[in-house]
């Protein structure tokens, strides 16, 4: 058996010189890795069985990539699920370069740098991965992917980029959203999906007071051109556009479908999950349920026709985003088999709804929920709370919650947990603070849920960590002031009294004058980078304003009601009367979750009964563990795979292990210590024989280092 090949041959096979024997189709349902998450379902499953229950533990690392090119403050990361064509692995790195590298020896073929030539003017973000295109006798096989604001059609076999596509093979997604948002931030983190010659491509937006609209377009993969358009936020005449006021497509952002989508192939229908409208925590200028935000969204892939659609939260006002790419399933309803799509969310829930209609298998029950009192607010009364399968997440934090980890963290937690409302799901935001738990990254997150078709389960990996969310009023009359510009748009990020958000990976401004200059700081406020927006839609001398506060020793009071210039006011739709603290987790004194353990947990739920089979503590804190506390879990980021051999492959927790799991038990098989947290999707490939798992460990989340890496793990018997 060859045990490696070199990336020339590589480059023969893509040529088509040699066989092309192990050539990917994509009705080879869960045999390949071609397509992001695994295949067009989004299943996260293969069928390989190779490495299995008997031998897993026999698992050696076989080749190890290094791009060079993490942040060396570990402000990178790398969230990229690769995939894998005909020997060849693709992925990006950690400043967004799209790599091809030989599956068998990591051996990189070719990199593309999209900063190179000057086309993104954005510093490097997120991007969870790339989409192959198989090419015909016209046109050579690309691959398709975005770096900031843009998306770029790439030679699969050389990446240079295709000049035919777009303007030198480079399309600006913020053209064709039907009004200007060249000053606001639009990228995409996710692959779009292909079917025949369309991706279909969905957009990650600022949710802040200034956000553009999330419409979903299809490109054709061959020119570039927009082929159609849906528009999340409805205009006028289309289905919809009463659930909003009247003019909001001309002003409100998001409703985006930022986290992947999935696509039924034979029925032609894809399937979005798409996330909240902005501003993320008050809704006063967009009173209504507001259709499609926070919706599952069913359209014909050929046309963008909606087909169905089921909101999962009406007028969210707590930036609950759809997480994931819904699992395209077959479960047994009622005595026969039913396709299916299962939905998770970051409240800790599964909607399980027929594929066609959009109807649900299980039981949902609209509960009705308390009014907001904040200033020109009015949130939806009720809520839709399915009643199986169970959720997944506790759903409240009382005071019987507070955790136990010692004496000192429970009375630590105790005193300011009294001083929030936390009355579960849903309670509106608050200028004393509202307990958001799940908290605002899960429940589920952006890694998504496993799906074995051979027996109906569902494997998800959950949070169980605190926020709390602090309103801020903002006071409308006044001159402009960096002050309260900073109060408006940076606050939410970097904390009312620039020391960052708590536990978060938004960073601290207090000693920004060590760190950065004054042209480097409206730079980034101008353009963006990573996490943070571009912020171009602000004046210069607002730019400059915001700097002069950061540079200043003024710090802003929490408890205070913050100036803005009235100008920015002066349009009922030019923003909110509140801003808020920032995005908060809820700690101790050392910085360990506030709540009882488990903090992480990874789930089995029986999709064709309803019910959750096991649940397990998914990570630990070896100091914790070292002084008797029994597994914790630990906040985690990033999916699982799942494989005929029985087992369940994933990274994702702060504790930088890479682990495989008995899927019908929830016992650990096998573990090994990353370089750097692996907070992405796994994947899993066969070349020559041989089964390889990859998974990229780029770090940079929750306090932990960044990473380079792509390592890949097989037996060697």
């Amino acid at each position: 058996m060859l045990r490696a090949i070199t990336s020339s041959l590589i480059l023969l096979i893509l040529c088509g010189c040699v066989s092309k024997q192990n050539h990917i189709k994509t009705s080879e349902a869960y045999t390949q890795w071609s397509v992001y998450l695994g295949d067009a379902t989004s299943s996260h499953y293969s069928t390989l069985d190779q490495i299995n229950r008997n031998n897993v533990d026999e698992l050696t690392l076989v080749w190890s990539y290094n791009s060079g090119d993490a942040d060396s403050t570990d402000r990178t990361q790398i969230q990229c699920n690769p995939i894998i064509v005909e020997s060849v692995l693709y992925a990006t790195s950690p400043e967004l370069k799209a790599l091809a590298l030989n599956a068998v020896t990591g051996e990189e073929i070719w990199r593309f740098d999209p900063f190179e030539s000057g086309a993104v003017a954005e510093g490097p973000g997120i991007n969870r991965g790339v989409s192959y295109w198989e090419g015909n006798d016209q046109h050579v096989s690309r691959i398709l992917y975005s770096a900031g604001s843009k998306l770029f059609a790439l030679n699969a076999r050389t990446g240079k980029l295709i000049q035919s596509f777009g303007e030198g093979g480079v399309v600006d997604l913020r053209e064709g959203l039907g009004r200007d948002v060249n000053d606001l931030s639009v990228s995409a983190r996710t692959p779009g999906i292909i079917f025949k010659h369309l991706l279909i491509q969905g957009t990650s937006l600022s949710e802040g007071i200034r956000s553009a609209p999330g419409h979903i377009r299809a490109y054709d993969v061959r020119t570039g051109g927009i082929e159609w358009i849906f528009h999340t936020i409805p205009h006028p005449g289309e289905f919809g556009y009463k659930t909003w006021p009247p003019q909001a497509y001309q002003y409100v952002g998001g409703a985006n479908a930022w986290s992947g989508m999935s696509l039924d192939e034979e029925r032609e229908i894809v399937f979005l999950p798409i996330g909240s409208a902005a501003f993320d925590f008050w809704g006063g200028n967009r009173h209504g349920e507001n259709l499609f935000a926070n919706s599952i969204l069913a359209l014909d892939v050929m046309t963008g026709e909606r087909k169905w659609h089921y909101q999962v939260v009406r007028h969210d006002l707590w930036d609950r985003d759809l997480p994931a790419a819904p699992n395209l399933v077959t479960v047994e309803y009622q005595g026969r088999r039913v396709d299916a799509v299962a939905q998770v969310t970051k409240s800790g829930h599964v909607f399980l709804l027929d594929r066609e209609t959009g109807v649900p298998l299980f039981p949902i029950e609209e509960r009705a929920f308390p009014p907001s009192d904040l200033e020109g607010e009015e949130a939806w009364p009720t809520q839709p709370i399915p009643l199986a399968p169970p959720p997944f997440a506790r759903q409240r934090f009382d005071a019987k919650d507070i955790t136990n980890i010692s004496q000192e963290s429970h009375d630590y937690v105790r005193e300011r947990f009294h001083q929030v409302r936390s009355d579960g799901q849903f309670i509106p935001p608050s200028v004393e603070g509202t307990m958001i738990f799940p908290g605002f990254d899960g429940g589920a997150e952006w890694g998504g849920a496993g799906y074995d078709p051979t027996t109906g389960m569902l494997y998800v990996n959950s949070n169980e960590m605190p926020w709390i969310l602090t309103m801020v009023p903002l006071n409308p009359d006044g001159v402009t002031t960096g002050r309260g510009l900073y109060a408006r748009y940076c606050a939410g990020c970097h904390g009312i009294r620039l020391d960052g958000s708590a536990g978060s990976d938004m960073p601290a401004l207090t000693d920004i004058e060590l760190l950065m200059t004054r042209d480097e700081v409206m730079d980034r406020v101008t353009k963006g980078i990573g996490f943070m927006p571009s912020f171009g839609f602000l004046s210069s001398n607002e730019i400059s304003a915001i700097t002069d506060y950061l540079f200043s020793d003024v710090e802003l009071n929490q408890d205070e009601s913050i100036q803005l210039s009235g100008h920015e006011m002066s349009s009922s739709f030019a923003g909110s009367p509140y801003g808020h603290t920032g995005y908060n987790r809820f700690l101790d004194q050392d910085g360990y979750p506030a709540i009882k353990p488990p903090w992480g947990t990874l789930n089995a739920i029986d999709l064709n009964k309803g019910t959750i089979e096991w649940s397990v503590p998914f990570g630990e804190y070896p100091e914790l563990t070292a002084k008797g506390i029994p597994q914790t879990g630990t906040e985690n980021y990033g999916g699982p795979v799942v494989t005929a051999g029985g087992l369940i492959f994933i990274a994702a927790t702060k504790d930088e292990r890479f682990r495989a799991f008995d899927k019908d038990t929830g016992a650990v098989l096998w573990e090994t210590q990353l370089p750097a947290g692996g907070y992405a999707t796994p994947a899993t490939y066969e070349v020559y024989g041989k089964q390889y798992v990859v998974i990229a460990a780029g770090g940079g989340k929750m306090g932990t280092k960044s990473g380079n890496f792509y390592l890949a793990f097989a037996l060697t018997n």
